[in-house]
């Protein structure tokens, strides 16, 4: 008895040994939903920083509020291994659009690199009359547009096409891009901006129509598409975009770790096919790079959200 004691009393010694030598798993919070565009790149980067690092990574989605709530619990983060898959809406959208933010993202997070951009498609149902941007800015009598909810990029890249046409479509928005999509199609709502990677393959099964690109130069998934701007529509450039963070109190030597690693991973042809297959273009930022780039678009999507009128409490 007193030996199978012994043997069991050792066994659990050196397995807690073990656990105790082995890496930490490093997590990711998806501030979305499983199965969206930053849930998809979220995946894509656990994967190959696990392998990278050589430790286990995971995903965790926590959705809502705009993203604001898995961001702010990555902004209170101080275990060294959460990081965030910050968006455009988390980072440069949601402070102007929310009166409270829990977090200040140039304050409270630092960025580990950015990831990559896709302009949003401009879609209409394939049974609509119009086959391009001008055809939109004639269009009389009720016209609406759908979004995945208030203050996402689709939204304000509505409300900058408003602006710039000097005309006054009626927003919907819905619970998300699916709802959305599922709208338009059934023709209860005239257009909306949404994801290449969401809409082509419905633009391709000839259910929608796709008018134009919102970025400044066309989509590399859609090139067929010409650009708003290309069209007449004068300095119509968004693009919703990827960034991953890590929160500022993370120890420097690890937050450096992490840089280099995702730098390293970003690098990999597999890992820029994969985002290239989800419309995403990669472009390599240094550290003053991308702090300009943060401010530029905070301004830009704060002027985005002043213009539309959004706002949230």
């Amino acid at each position: 008895m007193k030996r199978r004691l012994l043997l069991a009393s050792t066994l659990l010694a050196a397995s807690a040994a073990l656990a105790q030598g082995s890496p930490r798993p490093l997590k990711i919070v998806v501030p979305f939903g499983a199965g969206t565009s930053t849930d998809i790149v979220g995946r894509i980067l656990a994967d190959a920083l696990g392998r990278q690092l050589g430790v286990a990574a995971i995903v965790e989605n926590k959705p809502g509020a705009g993203g604001s709530i898995g961001s702010e619990q990555v902004a209170r983060a101080n275990d060294g291994q959460t990081l965030l898959m910050g968006t455009v809406g988390t980072h440069a959208i949601n402070p102007s659009l929310y009166k409270r933010l829990s977090y200040q993202p140039l304050r409270d997070f630092v960025p580990l690199g950015f990831v990559g951009a896709t302009p949003t498609l401009l879609v209409v149902p394939a049974s609509s009359p119009w086959k391009r941007v001008a055809d939109l800015g004639a269009a009389t009598g009720n016209v609406n547009f759908a979004s995945a909810g208030n203050g996402t990029s689709g939204h304000l890249a509505g409300e900058l096409l408003n602006v710039r046409l000097a005309k006054s479509f009626m927003h919907v928005p819905y619970r998300d891009g699916a709802q959305a999509m599922t709208e338009l199609m059934a023709g209860n709502v005239q257009f909306m901006f949404y994801h290449p990677a969401a809409v082509l393959p419905q633009v391709r099964a000839g259910k929608l129509r796709a008018l134009g690109a919102s970025g400044a130069k066309r989509s590399a998934a859609a090139p067929d598409v010409p650009t708003l701007m290309e069209q007449g529509v004068k300095d119509f450039d968004l693009v919703a975009w990827f960034m991953l963070y890590a929160p500022s109190s993370m120890p420097a030597a690890q937050r450096d770790r992490l840089r280099e690693a995702t730098r390293q991973v970003l690098a990999q042809p597999e890992v820029r096919e994969k985002l290239a297959q989800q419309g995403i273009e990669h472009a390599e930022m240094n550290t003053d790079q991308l702090d300009a780039f943060a401010r530029t678009e905070i301004a830009k999507w704060g002027e985005a959200v002043r213009r539309s009128g959004a706002q949230i409490d």
